[in-house]
Protein backbone atom coordinates (compact mmCIF):
# COMPACT_ATOMS: atom_id res chain seq x y z
CA UNK A 1 0.00 0.00 0.00
CA UNK A 2 1.53 3.63 -0.87
CA UNK A 3 2.68 5.53 2.18
CA UNK A 4 -0.33 8.49 2.58
CA UNK A 5 1.65 11.96 1.74
CA UNK A 6 0.00 15.60 2.24
CA UNK A 7 -2.41 17.17 4.63
CA UNK A 8 -5.55 15.70 5.08
CA UNK A 9 -7.89 18.19 7.37
CA UNK A 10 -10.62 16.29 9.61
CA UNK A 11 -12.09 18.75 12.02
CA UNK A 12 -11.15 23.06 12.30
CA UNK A 13 -12.23 24.85 15.07
CA UNK A 14 -13.27 28.18 13.62
CA UNK A 15 -15.07 29.47 16.92
CA UNK A 16 -11.95 29.56 18.09
CA UNK A 17 -10.76 32.25 15.92
CA UNK A 18 -13.93 34.41 16.83
CA UNK A 19 -13.53 34.00 20.34
CA UNK A 20 -9.59 34.42 21.15
CA UNK A 21 -6.58 36.37 20.30
CA UNK A 22 -4.38 33.92 18.66
CA UNK A 23 -0.46 34.42 19.67
CA UNK A 24 1.18 31.80 18.51
CA UNK A 25 1.12 28.21 17.36
CA UNK A 26 2.54 24.60 17.12
CA UNK A 27 1.86 21.65 15.67
CA UNK A 28 1.96 18.12 17.47
CA UNK A 29 1.41 14.90 17.34
CA UNK A 30 -1.40 12.96 18.83
CA UNK A 31 -1.17 9.76 20.81
CA UNK A 32 -4.28 7.69 19.81
CA UNK A 33 -6.02 4.59 19.89
CA UNK A 34 -6.41 2.08 16.77
CA UNK A 35 -10.13 3.04 17.00
CA UNK A 36 -9.59 6.80 16.95
CA UNK A 37 -7.78 6.98 14.27
CA UNK A 38 -9.85 4.88 12.12
CA UNK A 39 -12.62 7.39 13.63
CA UNK A 40 -10.38 10.15 12.10
CA UNK A 41 -10.30 8.63 9.46
CA UNK A 42 -13.82 8.71 8.17
CA UNK A 43 -13.39 12.73 9.04
CA UNK A 44 -15.25 12.35 11.96
CA UNK A 45 -14.43 14.44 15.13
CA UNK A 46 -15.09 17.82 16.81
CA UNK A 47 -13.11 20.58 18.32
CA UNK A 48 -15.43 22.96 19.73
CA UNK A 49 -15.02 22.29 23.42
CA UNK A 50 -11.63 21.83 22.94
CA UNK A 51 -8.55 22.81 25.28
CA UNK A 52 -5.00 21.52 26.16
CA UNK A 53 -3.09 21.90 29.30
CA UNK A 54 0.35 21.03 30.71
CA UNK A 55 0.47 18.75 33.64
CA UNK A 56 4.13 17.50 35.10
CA UNK A 57 5.95 18.60 31.82
CA UNK A 58 3.56 16.90 28.98
CA UNK A 59 0.58 18.68 27.59
CA UNK A 60 -2.94 16.52 27.61
CA UNK A 61 -5.86 17.78 25.27
CA UNK A 62 -8.66 17.87 26.94
CA UNK A 63 -12.83 18.20 25.51
CA UNK A 64 -11.92 17.19 21.86
CA UNK A 65 -14.57 14.55 20.95
CA UNK A 66 -13.87 11.85 18.91
CA UNK A 67 -16.76 9.60 18.22
CA UNK A 68 -16.72 5.93 18.87
CA UNK A 69 -15.84 3.71 15.51
CA UNK A 70 -19.07 2.40 14.35
CA UNK A 71 -17.64 -0.85 13.30
CA UNK A 72 -15.74 -1.70 16.91
CA UNK A 73 -15.93 -3.70 19.35
CA UNK A 74 -15.05 -3.97 23.13
CA UNK A 75 -11.74 -2.41 22.34
CA UNK A 76 -13.44 0.96 21.13
CA UNK A 77 -12.14 4.48 23.05
CA UNK A 78 -14.23 7.03 25.44
CA UNK A 79 -14.91 9.74 23.31
CA UNK A 80 -13.93 12.50 25.30
CA UNK A 81 -10.94 11.13 26.89
CA UNK A 82 -7.47 13.16 27.86
CA UNK A 83 -4.91 12.30 24.90
CA UNK A 84 -1.35 13.08 25.29
CA UNK A 85 0.34 16.16 23.18
CA UNK A 86 3.69 15.18 21.21
CA UNK A 87 6.04 18.17 21.53
CA UNK A 88 9.85 18.79 22.26
CA UNK A 89 10.56 19.59 25.98
CA UNK A 90 11.84 22.78 24.70
CA UNK A 91 8.84 23.50 22.94
CA UNK A 92 6.44 22.31 26.11
CA UNK A 93 8.63 24.35 28.43
CA UNK A 94 7.86 27.54 26.46
CA UNK A 95 4.23 26.85 26.42
CA UNK A 96 4.44 26.34 30.39
CA UNK A 97 6.02 29.63 30.91
CA UNK A 98 3.61 31.57 28.30
CA UNK A 99 0.46 30.01 30.36
CA UNK A 100 1.45 31.09 33.17
CA UNK A 101 0.82 34.55 32.61
CA UNK A 102 -2.82 35.66 33.30
CA UNK A 103 -5.61 35.06 30.70
CA UNK A 104 -4.03 32.98 28.34
CA UNK A 105 -4.79 29.06 27.23
CA UNK A 106 -4.37 26.53 24.84
CA UNK A 107 -6.96 25.92 22.26
CA UNK A 108 -6.57 23.57 19.34
CA UNK A 109 -7.39 25.30 15.98
CA UNK A 110 -7.54 21.91 13.31
CA UNK A 111 -6.91 18.06 13.68
CA UNK A 112 -5.95 17.15 10.71
CA UNK A 113 -3.48 13.66 8.82
CA UNK A 114 0.08 14.67 8.04
CA UNK A 115 1.74 12.30 5.64
CA UNK A 116 -0.23 10.00 7.58
CA UNK A 117 -0.13 10.67 10.86
CA UNK A 118 -2.46 12.64 12.95
CA UNK A 119 -1.33 16.21 14.27
CA UNK A 120 -3.23 18.84 15.71
CA UNK A 121 -2.21 22.44 15.68
CA UNK A 122 -2.36 24.25 19.13
CA UNK A 123 -2.23 28.27 19.74
CA UNK A 124 -1.65 30.15 22.64
CA UNK A 125 -4.70 32.16 22.67
CA UNK A 126 -6.36 35.66 25.21
CA UNK A 127 -9.88 35.79 25.54
CA UNK A 128 -11.57 38.02 23.50
CA UNK A 129 -13.83 40.39 25.19
CA UNK A 130 -17.08 41.56 23.63
CA UNK A 131 -16.59 44.49 22.28
CA UNK A 132 -13.19 42.97 20.36
CA UNK A 133 -15.61 40.27 18.55
CA UNK A 134 -17.62 43.47 17.44
CA UNK A 135 -14.38 45.36 16.20
CA UNK A 136 -13.09 42.13 14.43
CA UNK A 137 -16.60 41.74 12.93
CA UNK A 138 -17.20 45.78 11.75
CA UNK A 139 -13.83 45.62 10.47
CA UNK A 140 -14.13 42.19 8.33
CA UNK A 141 -17.55 43.89 6.83
CA UNK A 142 -15.90 46.87 5.51
CA UNK A 143 -13.04 45.34 4.37
CA UNK A 144 -15.55 43.21 2.17
CA UNK A 145 -17.31 46.24 0.70
CA UNK A 146 -14.25 48.09 0.02
CA UNK A 147 -13.74 44.99 -2.06
CA UNK A 148 -17.24 44.87 -3.94
CA UNK A 149 -16.82 48.87 -4.66
CA UNK A 150 -13.24 48.47 -5.63
CA UNK A 151 -14.97 45.32 -8.41
CA UNK A 152 -18.15 47.53 -9.19
CA UNK A 153 -15.65 50.20 -10.46
CA UNK A 154 -14.11 48.26 -12.30
CA UNK A 155 -16.64 46.73 -14.15
CA UNK A 156 -17.72 50.15 -14.70
CA UNK A 157 -20.69 50.25 -12.51
CA UNK A 158 -21.41 53.88 -11.11
CA UNK A 159 -21.83 53.79 -7.02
Amino acid sequence: MPKEQGTKIVAQNKKARHDYHIEETWEAGLVLMGTEVKSLRQGRASLVDGFAEVENGEVWLLGVHIPEYSQGTWTNHSARRRRKLLLNRSEIARIERKITDKGYTIVPLSLYFKDGRAKVEIALARGKKAYDKRHTLAERQANREKVEAVQRRLKGHRD
